[in-house]
């Protein structure tokens, strides 16, 4: 059933084919008042080509609509408006609920194709800061909602393990590093060491070039350089995969620019090939003037190659690798020239799939309302902030529900789920404000507020011991004061396809909080548990609602207690 399509449908038909079934169903409205109804055709736009006045066009064609899944069609000054029939409409999305189960929603758009998506991607030797939390989470939910809607998404984590800045960390380590130290407490140790080298460097514009020259022999496979870069590399994983278990995402690839160091001499020979090197200032470049953007470097001036270099490698790789129908880069939005460049590059390479390699850009992570930086040390640890979540969860928790069983465990859910949700619920190009103290909240637009609603439903089905069937499904009566969680219950298919066209889980998060305001509103003014002959069917509301809310943040990466 999509009441959107009837409404079209009908529309088309009452304006004699005048207009397409794609223009009549950009032009349908969700009116802001109930009173309104559940759908709205304005007829503004027809006035001139019907020659007549919006409010007798929206007249003439109210009249001209009969469906049975609509239960009203009246006209309201240049507007159609349609109610709903609610109990045709309840009885449908309840099926659908009971039958599909958490697979509610699911859709096939993507026909199984292959989506890769660069996420997360954090610095070798450095820790796992606040300022990677945003590509990680937004990537792997989007990773949840592509699969959602049939496509297959490949998770790559491009590890940033190549580049100048490791040049510069040997050079820092060879001058100032203590070997005991380091291997006491690696991240802590080379942030310090990199801190300092940029500190230094601001009055010693030397050492700047001492960092380039450890790069250039690490490059060249330098047996000294390879052996401190390895054992950087290690350790950082160690403490990344450490995090990657606390929020709980797993990736299909760990293949990171130094993946590529052997590859690239190819792609600049093909660079070559196709006659699309020029020489500026010693160093290769691709001009872009054509496409209004400056010229992509792809080799400096002494032989290095760059991030350029690398995204081409890498792009070229994963198509043959993977054959993608969609290739998403889950990178801050800073870097927009910087894909700009490289999907100019590829279509100059003759490459037509690089029309389907999209950069996701979001905003900054803020603390106090300044960004972080590493190379300042004004730094928030990812790791810190997890742990520190997870212990006010559970004294927030241990207050209110003191006997819960397993309270270490659902801590864990809460307090991680608060950090991935307070990130999630904003659109991905606003910049957020860093703040434990809101994340935690149960009340208010909070990821423990979603999950402490689905916990108290799961309580009241368990209470009843309520299970669902088709029959009370098929012969539900729906009264004004569940029409609300009905109209959310039946939009979830639809939010799902936005998020995944729009390439923003916040439509599930936003989604997600109106189910559980619309769910607390229902159960603060009627009796659930009243043993009547509409007990049943006030449980099967409350089963539709935990499937949809638990449904909803799993698709953002986060785990749904029964109890909290």
């Amino acid at each position: 059933m999509n009441d959107k399509s009837e409404f079209t449908a009908s529309i088309k038909h009452a304006l004699g084919g005048k207009l397409e079934q794609n223009q009549i169903e950009k032009l349908i409205e969700k009116p802001k008042s109930p009173d309104h109804g559940d759908l709205a055709f304005p007829c503004f736009s027809l006035a001139k080509m019907e020659r007549k006045a919006p409010h007798l066009i929206a007249q003439g064609l109210s009249s001209n609509i009969t469906s049975s899944l609509f239960e009203k069609v009246e006209p309201a000054g240049g507007y159609v408006n349609v109610f709903l029939n609610k109990n045709t409409v309840a009885r449908h999305v309840l099926a659908e609920i009971i039958q599909k189960k958490g697979d509610y929603g699911s859709q096939n758009i993507g026909n199984k194709g292959v989506v890769t998506i660069d996420m997360s991607s954090p610095n070798i030797a450095k820790p796992f800061s606040m300022g990677h939390l945003r590509s990680t989470v937004i990537g792997n939910s989007l990773a949840l909602i592509l699969e959602k809607c049939g496509f297959q998404p490949m998770k790559i984590n491009y590890l940033g393990d190549w580049g100048t800045q490791f040049g510069k960390l040997i050079a820092a380590y060879k001058m100032w590093g203590n070997e005991q130290q380091v291997k006491e407490n690696p991240i802590k140790e080379l942030l310090k060491l990199y801190i300092k080298f940029h500190e230094e460097a601001e009055t010693n514009a030397e050492l700047d070039e001492k960092g380039r020259k450890w790069f250039k022999r690490l490059e060249d496979g330098d047996e000294e350089a390879l052996n401190l870069w390895k054992w950087f590399k290690e350790e950082s994983l160690k403490e990344f995969n450490r995090i990657y278990k606390l929020l709980d995402i797993e990736f299909d690839s760990y293949n990171g620019e130094a993946y590529y160091n052997d590859k690239m001499d190819d792609t600049v020979k093909l660079l070559q090939k196709k006659e699309l090197l020029t020489e500026s200032d010693h160093a290769l470049v691709v001009e872009l003037s054509d496409e209004n953007l400056p010229p992509c470097l792809i080799k400096k001036s002494d032989g290095a190659t760059l991030y350029a270099t690398r995204d081409l490698t890498a792009a070229i790789d994963r198509k043959q690798r993977y054959d993608f129908v969609q290739s998403l880069y889950v990178v801050g939005h800073e870097q927009s020239l910087h894909f700009q460049q490289i999907i100019g590059v590829l279509q100059k390479m003759g490459f037509s799939w690089a029309d389907s390699m999209t950069h996701v850009p979001f905003g900054m992570v803020l603390k106090d309302g300044k960004k972080m930086s590493t190379r300042k040390g004004k730094v928030v640890l990812l790791e810190d902030v997890l742990e520190e979540s997870t212990e006010m969860a559970y004294q927030n928790i241990t207050v209110k529900n003191p006997d819960l069983p397993d309270k270490e465990t659902v801590a864990k859910q809460v307090g991680v789920g608060a950090i991935i949700f307070h990130d999630l619920k904003n659109f991905r190009m606003n910049d957020i404000d860093f703040s434990l103290e809101d994340m935690l909240r149960f009340e208010g637009e909070t990821g423990p507020y979603v999950q402490y609603t689905n916990a108290r439903a799961q309580s009241i089905l368990r209470k009843s011991h309520f299970e669902p069937d088709m029959a009370t499904a098929d012969s539900f009566e729906c009264v004004d004061q569940e029409w609300e969680i009905m109209t959310l219950l039946k939009e979830f298919p639809e939010v799902i396809k936005r998020a995944q066209e729009q390439l923003d889980p916040s439509q599930i998060a936003r989604y997600a909080i109106s189910l559980a305001r619309a769910f607390n509103k229902y159960y603060a003014h009627v009796r659930i548990l009243d043993p009547d002959d509409r007990q049943d069917q006030r449980l099967i509301l409350v089963y539709a609602v935990t499937t949809v809310l638990k449904e909803s943040l799993r698709l953002l990466g986060i785990q749904a207690p029964d109890e909290m």
